[in-house]
């Protein structure tokens, strides 16, 4: 009778097993819909980290319990293989090559601190941060804000070269800004339709020859502080087994809208960097305000390399707020550079982001 129990029990365990597997399969390639048709279905790929910890859990279940069995969650991660790297890539570390160009790219939050209080050293943190980083490419998101003369002024001593584009109204003003030090030819702006985001192509001279960096602030999710509260709980919940329904629909709603709205301004800049990429290097940056599995990372990144996802290790949490285990910041390029080294820095807590950084270097992979 124990026995028969016992293997009810195992078959039970790894019909669950394999149904997790099949559920990670679908998510993680649920990349493929656009969420301008499907808006709601767009969102399941921020469920991939829940269903990667429940795999682990089944791993960890079968090393103690029955070895042989641990095969199932085991293949599992090999059959989603695509999906775990692009989410959690794991890259053995290379030296930077002498020449390599210092890319980094920053949320700073209007330079007005990391919650929704107004922290006044923000801006001598960030100041700081970038003296002491010294990139030789910067690009800025939510560049705007009380302090945006003061801010500028100081930048400049920094930076030989600057250069910004104001996206929105007077009351919901985004700057997407530029500092380098390469001389700047000019900038294209990039049409599409929003209230307060927008991406703008910066020529770049580097050495004598022409770089387009397209920097990048897709359609915000626009989470009030009581949203975020509310997600947080919903993670928290979908972590103990439980639900909470209401909450989970007004959520979802809200993204999902956004979402909506996000894949067109997506499809813009990639026709623009399509249209571009065979006469100059690009480099693509910026705030894409969506997660490794989403629609917006995998269509920006279609003939391009994303330089996180070759070069780097681990989950690379850029956006830093409690509840949200998420990389939304991205540097992307095309095959005229080899990227080294990507990362998150962690070390400054001046801006709800963390700066992602990369190095790249002119050649080609072998």
């Amino acid at each position: 009778m124990i026995s028969q129990l016992k293997s009810f029990t195992r078959k039970m365990v790894a019909g669950a097993n394999v149904a997790t597997i099949i559920i990670m399969l679908i998510v993680g390639f649920s990349d493929y819909v656009n969420p301008a048709n499907h808006p709601l279905l767009s969102l399941v790929g921020l469920t991939f980290p829940l269903l990667l910890v429940v795999n682990l859990g089944f791993l960890v279940f079968w090393l103690i319990f029955c070895k042989r069995m641990a095969i199932i969650p085991f293949l599992g991660f090999i059959v989603t293989y695509a999906p775990v790297r692009t989410y959690i890539p794991f890259n053995m570390p290379h030296e930077t090559p002498i020449g390599a160009i210092k890319v980094m790219s920053y949320n700073v939050h209007g330079f007005n601190g990391r919650g929704s209080e107004h922290n006044p050293q923000a801006p001598e943190d960030i100041i700081n941060y970038f003296k002491k980083t010294k990139p030789d490419i910067l690009c800025l998101q939510e560049d705007c804000g009380w302090i945006q003369t003061t801010i500028e002024n100081r930048m400049d001593s920094i930076f030989a070269h600057h250069d910004k584009a104001v996206f929105g109204e007077s009351n919901i003003l985004n700057g997407i800004s530029i500092y380098s030090r390469f001389p700047i030819i000019k900038k294209e702006t990039i049409p599409y339709e929003s209230k307060g985001n927008g991406s703008c192509a910066f020529y770049l001279d580097i050495n004598g020859k022409t770089v387009v960096v397209v920097n990048n602030h897709f359609e915000s999710n626009c989470l009030t502080a009581d949203d975020k509260t509310k997600y947080k709980t919903i993670i928290k919940k979908a972590m103990e087994g439980e639900t909470a329904k209401s909450d989970t629909r007004y959520i979802a709603t809200k993204l999902a809208e956004a979402s909506k709205r996000r894949a067109p301004q997506v499809d813009a800049v990639h026709e623009y960097v399509e249209r571009i990429r065979k006469k100059y290097p690009v480099i693509v940056t910026g705030d894409f305000n969506d997660n490794p599995i989403s629609y917006t990372r995998r269509v920006m990144a279609k003939g391009l390399t994303d330089c996180y996802v070759e070069t780097a290790r681990g989950l690379g949490l850029s956006y830093n707020q409690k509840g949200f285990f998420v990389r939304i910041d991205n540097i992307m390029c095309s095959d005229h550079f080899i990227p080294y080294n990507c990362h998150v820095d962690d070390k400054i807590t001046a801006s709800d982001h963390n700066p992602i950084i990369s190095w790249l270097k002119f050649g080609y992979k072998p």
